[in-house]
């Protein structure tokens, strides 16, 4: 079971629990097609991002496997929103999770996203106890591959042409970390 002590503090950002008043600032990234090119899903309506965020905010704690992390990622300098981070407990016998993030493009570049997964490391390392956490990204995605890279993951495979997203098939590249790798950083 994991309940991280919110909000987490970095040096630069503040992470917590969504709330409603995240839906303006969600729905100004969600609605991109920049954003949505390499996710599962397209660009997003108000409505469907309101949606998502009533779902967001009761994921703000972890009790049994299958369950999600779902936590807002704040300047704080502004207060402004300006990513979703989410780690998926996704077995219990093998101690093991999957991390993804959203961020804002305006942010992109600026190390936010680096800082902010791992702190979700952190929570899924050392606060739930997995053995280790696994992320995934269409090969495309050149940013989310060297983010994972430099966050110290390993490239474990490349799977080509093994989804169809969007009418498409696409390769995907898998990482992971293990918890003996994490606490040797």
């Amino acid at each position: 079971m994991l309940e991280p002590a919110y909000p987490i503090k970095t040096a630069r950002l503040i992470l917590r629990p969504f709330t409603q008043a995240d839906l303006g600032a969600l729905h100004s990234f969600q609605s991109r097609p920049d954003v949505a090119r390499y996710l599962y899903w397209e660009p997003r309506t108000r409505q469907e991002t309101a949606a998502a965020l009533k779902d967001k905010i009761t994921r703000s704690t972890l009790t049994e496997p299958g369950e999600y992390l779902s936590i807002a990622v704040e300047l704080i300098d502004t207060g402004e929103l300006i990513g979703d981070l989410t780690l998926s407990w996704t077995s219990r016998e093998h101690a093991s999770g999957e991390f993804g993030l959203v961020f804002h493009p305006e942010h992109h570049g600026k190390g936010y996203a680096a800082e902010a997964a791992t702190e979700l490391f952190r929570l899924g390392f050392d606060g739930l106890g997995l053995h280790r956490i696994h992320g995934r990204c269409d090969s495309r995605n050149v940013p989310s591959a060297s983010l994972m890279e430099g966050l110290g993951m390993r490239r474990e495979a490349h799977l080509r042409e093994n989804e169809l997203v969007k009418g498409e098939w696409t390769d995907e590249l898998v990482y992971a970390m293990l918890s003996a790798e994490w606490k040797r950083r």
